[in-house]
């Protein structure tokens, strides 16, 4: 495995560098799939640095910052006066990659006019700068990554499909952080190094309340927003352990209760529609409990915690209250 910043212990990430050892000696195209700032480019640097072609460059190129008029020629080059402005030959992302390996990130973002010709650069490893009719050959391996269900978008046609199969060669799929919660406290400890030391600050400790904090976060932005929000935390903690801002504190408690509340909403439905289904039988063997895979005292108790009052409940609270 490459030397590169891939921390963590989860068996899920664990499974990940497993991938990354097994493909990396060949030159199968991969894509790489994960929600925003899971590490997709990281992970594509280490395939190239545990690959024969270390040695040659990694190129990088975001498909969703380029211009959909300007990304053909970023990707293939063009010859002087194909285009205003275009002044001497230039070289694309394709050529310089040769050799080594060309990272396309958000690929999805593609347009489907420009995908026949990426497709062909991929199968017959050539391609034809812009404004010229010159073939140019290339050894190139293509990672490609996307935080998009590629899938659904054929399906919608708004990607090929043929191109969508060459490039999913060899799939990976990033865990976002929420499910690697054992590697936050690595990845944690790794970025308060890492910016105590740009920002010249002597942290050294990270307190077990704040540990826990950051581990009950969801963190939709992945190991980016954890590492954007270190970088915060660090340049504000007054001392030597690390502080966190009280919003973010708070926001966090809001969430874990927001959360804790629709699990509960979720279990009440769910028991409620399995008595409804069994007639409020609530034992034996077509009861509620038995459907469940629950003993019935384990049943009732959740009925009881959730606010489920039985029919036997119900008939008395409604005879007492016609009576009284």
């Amino acid at each position: 495995m490459t030397a590169l910043d891939l921390i963590g212990c989860s068996p899920k990430f664990r499974a990940v560098l497993s991938d990354v050892d097994r493909i990396a000696p060949v030159d199968s195209a991969v894509l790489i799939q994960g929600e925003t700032g899971t590490g997709k480019e990281v992970i594509a640097r280490a395939i190239h640095e545990a690959s024969p072609r270390r040695n040659n460059r990694f190129i990088a190129l975001n498909c969703a910052a380029i211009p959909s008029a300007l990304l053909e020629s970023e990707l293939f080059g063009h010859e002087r006066g194909a285009f205003t402005g275009a002044s001497t030959q230039t070289s694309g992302r394709f050529q310089m990659a040769d050799g080594g390996t060309l990272f396309l990130d958000e690929i999805g973002d593609m347009p489907l006019e420009l995908q026949p010709k990426l497709l062909r650069a991929l199968q017959e490893r050539e391609f034809e700068r812009l404004g010229s009719s010159q073939t140019v050959r290339v050894n190139v391996r293509v990672v490609a990554a996307t935080n998009q269900d590629l899938g659904q978008l054929v399906t919608k046609k708004l990607f090929r499909a043929d191109l969508f199969y060459r490039l999913n060669v060899i799939p990976i799929c990033l865990p976002p952080l929420r499910e690697r919660i054992q590697d936050i406290p690595l990845l944690a400890e790794f970025f308060v190094a890492k910016f105590a030391a740009r920002l010249n600050k002597p942290i050294d400790l990270i307190p077990d309340e704040v540990m826990a904090v950051l581990q009950a976060h969801d963190w939709p932005g992945n190991i980016r927003e954890l590492q954007n929000f270190i970088e915060r935390a660090v340049l504000f903690s007054p001392g030597s352990s690390l502080r966190l801002p009280l919003d973010f504190k708070q926001s966090v408690k809001q969430s874990s209760q927001s959360a804790a509340r629709t699990l509960a909403d979720a279990d009440r439905e769910h028991i409620l529609e399995t008595l409804e289904q069994s007639n409020w039988l609530i034992g034996g063997q077509g009861g509620a409990a038995n459907r469940l895979g629950l003993p019935r005292t384990t049943l009732i108790y959740k009925m009881r915690k959730l606010g489920i009052e039985t029919r036997r409940s119900q008939r008395a609270r409604s005879v007492s209250a016609v009576t009284g």
